[in-house]
């Protein structure tokens, strides 16, 4: 069997429903935003397979939502969201505190892990964008907030853990 079907070959897809969709709506838009951010954490795991079981976990989470947002029956528990939650303040409890910005970047994984959470961010928009046309459960959207603040800490972890020191933003350029 093919893996090419070319039925979206004149520029649209169908989705959950089987109703075809332009490839530039804000719906695939946001659907592609998802598959971004999940394929980059793949690109993580593969450099640092200790973060795989974490991670994988984020992964599996991101189908059902691009799932939920292509329109398939699913549900999404807030119960994910504490999850996140909970590790976030066990890692902010090992980290030295942040009075101010710090740039993203430090160790490999952990300019990343920066990377990966400006991708969720996007992801963030594109799914608003797409709330401003049709219902969006708002645990997506608190799960991806919670998210985005997840993969900073852990990020923050990641240079903590090498001793690469972070690098605070003063407030000027000169």
């Amino acid at each position: 069997m093919a893996i090419y079907t070319k039925k979206g070959d004149r520029g649209e897809t169908s989705i959950f429903n089987k109703e075809k969709t332009s490839k530039d709506s804000l719906k695939i838009n946001a659907i592609g935003a998802i598959d971004e951010v999940n394929s980059y954490l793949g690109v993580i795991i593969s450099e640092s397979p200790e973060l795989k079981k974490s991670i994988n976990e984020i992964q599996k989470n991101l189908f059902v939502i691009g799932s939920i947002l292509a329109g398939a029956p699913l549900r999404f528990s807030k119960a994910k969201t504490k999850k996140l939650e909970r590790i976030i303040d066990n890692l902010e409890g090992s980290l030295p505190v942040l009075k101010n910005f710090i740039l993203p970047g430090g160790g490999k994984i952990g300019a990343k892990l920066h990377f990966a959470r400006t991708l969720v961010r996007r992801a963030e928009r594109a799914i608003v964008s797409v709330s401003s046309l049709e219902a969006v459960k708002p645990e997506i959207l608190v799960y991806l907030n919670r998210l985005s603040d997840y993969l900073f800490m852990l990020a923050r972890n990641e240079n903590f853990k090498e001793g690469v020191k972070e690098e605070v933003w003063k407030g000027s350029s000169k």
